[in-house]
């Protein structure tokens, strides 16, 4: 019989709080479009009877545009309901969802801090200021290895200040006396050279022939 008609438990989910605004929606659309039409016939009826004398037959227009004017009434009545309700139930969607983010913010919190104090609960302060004060100790060690090092030797530590002027003028001095060597060895025969160069005079037919060509 279950397999046929189905079972109890078969039953169609309870519309959400979305869905209901969804349809709420759509009947104050609807609504919408029928004052729209009642709003069209009302202006016929008041171009009739602008149009007609008094008279059974603008008597008969004018009880057409009432009921007409009372049916626009109850829908905009209606339309009205509808948008607070509306409004309602998107309030509720709204703190609904708030809601839930807000669950879900404290729940990571709870996860963060739970991680926080397993980590931090692995660490000894005593032994990071132990540490600290250790790298201090090996950093004033360095500087002191630095300093030592850097130390000079003998070298006096009072250097008189004139006496270095008088001897870098001295030497200026010496230099200016002396002029440049370079100059004084162009007319020097080389080391490898065991004889001095021998002059050789001119003959009387190289003068001769020195004389033609000029």
């Amino acid at each position: 019989m279950n397999r046929i008609f189905g079972s109890s438990s078969s039953k169609k989910p309870r519309p959400t709080l979305q869905d209901a605004i969804s349809s709420t929606d759509t009947r104050m659309a609807s609504i919408e479009v029928k004052i729209k039409k009642l709003d069209g016939e009302l202006a016929r009826y008041k171009e009739q009877m602008s149009r007609l004398r008094n008279g059974p037959g603008k008597n008969a227009i004018q009880e057409r545009a009432l009921r007409t004017l009372k049916q626009k009434r109850m829908y905009e009545a209606q339309l009205a309901q509808l948008t607070q309700q509306t409004f309602n139930m998107e309030s509720a969607a709204l703190a609904t969802e708030n809601l839930r983010n807000t669950m879900a913010t404290v729940d990571a919190m709870k996860q963060a801090n739970k991680e926080l104090r397993k980590q931090y609960g692995k660490i000894d302060v005593d032994k990071i200021e132990n540490i600290h004060y250790d790298m201090e100790d090996l950093l004033e060690q360095a500087n002191e290895i630095q300093e030592t090092l850097g130390r000079s030797y003998a070298v006096p530590d009072e250097i008189d200040e004139a006496d270095l002027q008088a001897e870098l003028d001295a030497l200026e001095l010496d230099v200016e006396e002396e002029g440049p060597s370079y100059l004084s060895d162009l007319n020097k025969a080389p080391d490898f050279i065991d004889e001095p160069p021998v002059e050789v005079s001119e003959t009387p037919e190289q003068k001769e022939a020195v004389k033609t060509s000029a």
